[in-house]
């Protein structure tokens, strides 16, 4: 169950800090409609707008939203390459995104990149709101057919990961179960920088930049369960 922290100061309870919400759309229209249907909300504040993804990043840091509603087709940087930007800038940032686009491919993208919930224009607004609600808390939220097609990719047939040596292969599976390299290292008995340098080489391999990225491809091989 999700709950909201609640403050206090001199043995009474402050009112919870309003959600700060950051919107992302290049149609100002669609900015107007998220604009009022979020002021309704109790508990929610819209903190600023933006129209490009590079006017999201400079209105993340402006502004520190709790929540960015992000639409994934924006001009100058799109919405999958602004989330990737956010995570490494603002890890901190829950990332929603509200897009028209329901591939299979944009869904792993988006991902990846770090977004914590998807959902397809058109939701509700009980929907949207229990969405913003649920990323803000640190929760992972899918519309129904996003939901669906996530779980396909789950049960889908394992794709062929590139060649790792042997030892590079229980390091990935590792990293495909959250575990740091501290950990990792203890587990394999290694030193810590030769984990790091074993990693160095799995992402080249793998063609990833980012860990969360090599769990991702991992977990779709099926590595990261048995541990």
């Amino acid at each position: 169950m999700m709950q909201m922290a609640n403050g206090a100061h001199a043995g009474a309870e402050e009112p919870s800090k309003p959600i700060r919400v950051l919107l992302a759309d290049d149609h100002p229209m669609i900015r107007r409609g998220l604009m009022s249907l979020l002021s309704t909300l109790p508990g929610v504040e819209v903190v600023g707008e933006a129209g490009t993804g590079r006017e999201v990043l400079r209105e993340a840091a402006l502004a520190r939203p709790d929540v960015v509603v992000m639409d994934l087709r924006m001009p100058e940087l799109d919405g999958v390459e602004t989330t990737r930007r956010l995570a490494r800038a603002h890890p901190q940032v829950a990332v929603l995104v509200l897009t028209m686009f329901d591939e299979d491919q944009l869904i792993s993208e988006a991902l990846a990149a770090g977004a914590r919930g998807y959902l397809l224009k058109g939701a509700e607004q009980d929907e949207i709101e229990r969405a913003i609600r649920a990323v803000a808390a640190g929760d992972v939220i899918f519309s129904a057919l996003v939901a669906d097609r996530v779980l396909r990719g789950v049960t889908a047939p394992a794709p062929a990961l590139p060649a790792l040596s042997e030892r590079e292969g229980q390091v990935l599976d590792l990293i495909a179960t959250g575990l740091g390299n501290e950990a990792i290292a203890g587990r394999l008995a290694l030193a810590p920088k030769t984990v790091g340098n074993h990693i160095s080489s799995i992402f080249l391999k793998l063609g990833v930049a980012t860990r969360s990225e090599a769990i991702v491809l991992a977990r779709n091989a099926g590595l990261g369960r048995g541990n």
